[in-house]
């Protein structure tokens, strides 16, 4: 590869920045299809045969248009403010494109009403027609949850009422975190570091300096903490009230719809998680012990072992990741170098940008783009793999409609949580040195506890958490509470010290897009794994399948896509165990080399 800009280009997309005339022109252009959208939708009647309904196929394929274009425009904006987030005019922009959000969502609403009037036999007739063939698993799944919502009148007010309500909590905990400073002490000088900045500095090797950012770290959530349980509390208000109009008792009913699994599906693999959990507490306390520690913690958990403290720069990890998808699939890798020498990926490790990762898509223009901060840490390097992992997943459905392409969070995380598996463990199995292995294969077992012990924290906490706002707002007292309590238990009591502001630092508790934004990332955890051990029997032959796996995401439920490319069954314990078993086969071996 060539020598790599950390910086990403959004001019490609709309020249100017949150100035651009290009990008004005472009919303002022959805508007005006939005009116001819209404203006079709007004005129449409409820067909009575499978031939009447083609004539609703131009008005579906204006609706794909028009989403394609907000999608477009909602990654620009997302762009924008992450990588400043001074950028006011960008705020005021991501405002816009979410008020055109709300509208193109009430077309939905008169669309979706328009199909639950046509009768079973003409809409079963219909979806047999080729012209609706690529999208008929989204508008069938759309029929269906129309029938459990609210009269389409009152679902178009909800959508219009959330830009200002629901999703305008969200946008201000995003001003609250862009007031976030951290004071820390480097090379002998005080500086003042993000929320981003921060948080990259909390797994260093330096136990002192890295208690007393914690200590700060904690300080300065807790000097917002009243601002952000205001926004959690709203947020879950506005939340159980239209779960309560619409008649729904569980507030699992939507993320578990929008992720396209049942409740059986994510009770299993919980239960099968807290059966294994003993040996992960065993691993806490032998890196207690090698700390020198009687209890690890909560900043030691993701804190490094011993004298090795490797970086890598841009580019260093860039190919380490080329190289380790080279081994897979050669059209991941080479997907991986475009992405990276066309700058896709901000990178970048500079003040004033938004804490966390993201892979964004723009599908009008075919392309995504990767935030991060990046500082060298092996847990970067994991970060851009995993980030690469989503843009390809994107890249691989690019041709399908953009129905079709609407892929669930819980699958979205597999193809990225695949991609780390692939780098991480290829990386452990070259290692020689014996150090440089246990710390390879610790940053290995990281991921295990993270995602069953720290999500599964995030996802008891929240539950817990939507009991008692049943009952009135929560304080800020209380919602500490329920972190430690949560914690404790998704952490079998291992810890010395917790997280109690865990809710407030964490955004994926105020994301409007998808509720319970946690255990998504556990499921997509194990089922790559459940791939990466049948990619591991197949070799380089797996990767048409594995295509054809990504390909499929947008278009079937996860328990049928499980079954289809995988032949196993998610609402039996035998999958989730053996993906399991792969992860304590890790901590197995970490355990015998400390010994």
């Amino acid at each position: 590869m060539n020598q790599l800009n950390p910086t990403w280009d959004l001019d490609v997309f709309f020249t100017g920045g949150s100035d651009s005339q290009q990008f004005a022109a472009y919303l002022t252009q959805i508007r005006e299809d939005l009116v001819s959208l209404g203006s079709q939708l007004d005129q449409s009647s409820v067909p009575q045969t499978a031939s009447e309904g083609l004539r609703l196929v131009p008005l579906v394929n204006l609706m794909q248009s028009i989403l394609m274009k907000l999608s477009e425009s909602a990654a620009f904006t997302s762009c924008l403010t992450a990588q400043n987030q001074q950028d006011k005019k960008a705020v005021r922009l991501a405002g816009t494109v979410a008020s055109i959000r709300a509208e193109v969502m009430s077309a939905w609403t008169r669309l979706d009403h328009l199909w639950i009037q046509i009768s079973d036999e003409v809409w079963n007739a219909m979806m047999e027609q080729d012209e609706w063939k690529g999208i008929s698993f989204y508008i069938n799944e759309r029929r269906t949850q129309a029938m459990e919502k609210l009269p389409p009148e009152q679902e178009a007010l909800t959508h219009d009422l959330a830009v200002d309500g629901y999703h305008g909590w969200s946008r201000l905990y995003d001003t609250i975190v862009s007031r976030v400073h951290i004071p820390y002490e480097e090379n002998g000088q005080s500086v003042s570091l993000s929320a981003g900045q921060a948080f990259n500095k909390l797994h260093q090797s330096d136990r002192e300096a890295r208690a007393r950012l914690f200590g700060d770290w904690e300080a300065a959530w807790g000097d917002q903490a009243d601002f952000c349980a205001d926004a959690l509390n709203h947020l879950a208000g506005f939340r159980l009230q239209l779960y309560k109009h619409r008649g729904w008792q569980s507030v699992h009913q939507e993320p578990l719809a929008i992720n396209r699994m049942s409740q059986r599906t994510l009770d299993v693999m919980w239960d099968t998680i807290e059966r294994n959990k003993a040996i992960f507490v065993q691993y806490l306390q032998r890196k207690a012990r090698l700390l020198g520690r009687q209890k690890l913690d909560w900043h030691d958990v993701d804190a490094p072992v011993g004298s090795i403290n490797k970086t890598y720069s841009y580019d260093e990890g860039a190919a380490i990741i080329v190289d380790q998808f080279r081994r897979f699939s050669p059209q991941m890798a080479d997907f991986a170098v475009h992405a990276l020498e066309n700058r896709w990926i901000e990178a970048e490790d500079r003040p004033g940008k938004r804490p966390g990762g993201f892979c964004t898509s723009f599908p009008a223009s075919g392309q995504t783009r990767i935030f991060m901060t990046y500082a060298g840490t092996a847990d970067n390097v994991s970060t851009l793999a995993h980030e690469l992992g989503h843009a390809y997943h994107q890249h691989v459905m690019r041709d399908l409609p953009i129905l079709a392409q609407r892929y669930a969070m819980n699958v979205a995380e597999t193809a990225s949580t695949f991609a780390e598996m692939v780098v991480s463990d290829a990386a452990l199995k070259q290692a020689v040195d014996p150090a440089e292995k246990q710390a390879l294969l610790e940053d290995k077992i990281q991921r295990s506890i993270a995602f069953f012990m720290n999500i599964h924290a995030r996802f008891m906490f929240e539950t817990e958490f939507y009991v008692e706002r049943q009952q009135g707002m929560v304080s800020v007292e209380r919602l500490n509470e329920l972190m430690v309590t949560a914690q404790q238990r998704a952490y079998g009591n291992s810890l010395g010290m917790y997280h109690p502001h865990f809710w407030a630092s964490k955004l994926h508790f105020y994301i409007t897009g998808v509720p319970f934004y946690n255990f998504p990332y556990t499921f997509g955890y194990l089922f790559s794994a459940g791939i990466y051990a049948a990619a591991l029997g197949e070799g380089k032959s797996f990767e048409e399948r594995y295509i054809a796996l990504l390909r499929d995401t947008g278009r079937m439920q996860v328990e049928d896509l499980a079954w289809k490319h995988l032949g196993v069954r998610l609402e039996e314990p035998d999958f989730w165990q053996q993906a399991i078993d792969l992860c304590v086969a890790d901590v197995q071996q970490y355990l015998a080399m400390t010994e």
